[in-house]
């Protein structure tokens, strides 16, 4: 494996840098300590123009390369940690109770500024480097929120790159999906108004308990009964509320989840289905159900030539044993799929040290990743942006 000796020789830099973040999480929109830091290191390093408050707490940065060239060649970083109260035990856990950096963006973070530290030292393309630090991708809507204020109507991008860590994955592994490589999702809430009573009177109640029962078990009837199976579609109900007392049958009861798909007419199917659902529901039982369903993400597609390049990068920083072109697509989702929308470009995974998986109270992201990833970052510059 060949990291950039320069990026390499400031190592410990980024790993004081992204122990810090993990410190002190924040969630999405809120993330005003962290992206302070990132505006204020972005300015130490001599990047040429450092914007912030786009998206809310969003930041972006300009590297103008040697020469005169016009391409520009966008990277990008989420910020947001997780409501999750952490149980890892490293020195230095979050101090704010309640939030943690279980997804790793702390690393992304850190990883994307030692790739901007590198770039403004060495200026070694010709083109624009456009730095963009994303608040709020944990399912609030940070990417869409930043195009919606204009981000590549400000910084035009001709092509972009983003990369997770991935701690189900041998260390330093890259791995890249052509075509649809994340799952869209989209999350629903459903209020069920039913009628309480006296727990020793349950005859009197529209029990919502016993009705929001037999509701989960129908919604689970969508994947196997109205899906075709060549289709994937993934539907998970995480949350259900009701009640308050041993002795008292509620009137309400709330369930939540979400639904993952890689083709747009499962996820119509699949929202058309809970509805009806629903209502019928409602009318077997006499109540009221209100349905709430948003789209939320939409399907990650890379694109298949930008694939290629990124896999090509990669393969100069940990060798071309472990880059490579994957056919697996992952059922969890990611904002970046909305910039993908509009500029074309690819997103990759980089495996790193340690069995404790993503959204984990107990998840620790190994610091030996930080010069991997940073050396991607600069590499696809370098190579997509070449001197002439």
């Amino acid at each position: 494996m060949t990291t950039i000796p320069k990026i390499e020789s400031f190592a410990s830099d980024l790993t004081a840098i992204r122990q810090d973040f993990h410190a002190h999480p924040e969630l999405g929109f809120e993330e005003v300590r962290t992206s302070g830091i990132v505006a204020a290191q972005l300015r130490a390093y001599g990047v040429d123009e450092v914007h912030e408050g786009i998206g809310g707490t969003g930041v972006v940065g300009l590297i103008k390369g040697q020469g005169g060239g016009n391409r520009r060649v966008g990277l990008r970083a989420d910020m947001d940690a997780l409501p999750i109260e952490e149980t890892s035990g490293v020195a230095y856990a979050s101090t704010n109770p309640g939030r943690m950096h279980a997804c790793g963006h702390d690393g992304h973070t850190t990883m994307l500024l030692g790739a901007a530290r590198y770039l403004a030292e060495t200026r070694d393309f010709d083109g624009t480097v456009v730095l963009i630090f994303q608040p709020a991708e944990e399912g609030l809507g940070g990417a869409r929120r930043m195009i919606a204020e204009g981000l590549f109507e400000r910084f035009p991008c001709d092509e972009i790159y983003g990369m997770h860590n991935d701690p189900n994955s041998e260390p330093n592994v890259v791995s890249v999906t052509p075509g649809p490589a994340m799952a869209g999702a989209s999350f629903f809430d459903i209020t069920i108004k039913g009628t309480g009573s006296h727990a020793a009177a349950p005859h009197q109640s529209k029990d919502p308990i016993i009705i929001g029962s037999a509701l989960v078990q129908q919604l689970q009837s969508i994947a196997s009964r109205n899906i075709i199976p060549t289709k994937p579609i993934v539907l998970s109900v995480t949350k259900f509320n009701a009640g308050s007392a041993y002795n008292v049958v509620p009137d309400t009861a709330t369930i939540a989840g979400t639904i993952r798909y890689f083709h747009d007419d499962v996820s119509q199917l699949a929202d058309q289905r809970i509805r009806d659902i629903c209502a019928g529901m409602a009318l077997s039982y006499g109540v009221e159900i209100d349905v709430d369903l948003r789209n939320v993400f939409d399907v990650l597609m890379n694109d298949p030539d930008l694939t290629t390049a990124y896999v090509a990068a990669a393969a100069d920083v940990v060798g071309a044993d472990l880059s490579s072109e994957s056919t697996e697509q992952a059922t969890g989702s990611e904002d970046f799929a909305d910039m993908l929308k509009v500029v074309p470009g690819a997103y990759c995974r980089v495996g790193h040290a340690g069995n404790v998986p993503l959204h984990n109270p107990g998840f620790v992201l190994d610091d030996a990743m930080l010069p991997v990833g940073a050396s991607i970052y600069a590499r696809i510059v370098e190579t997509r942006l070449p001197k002439t």
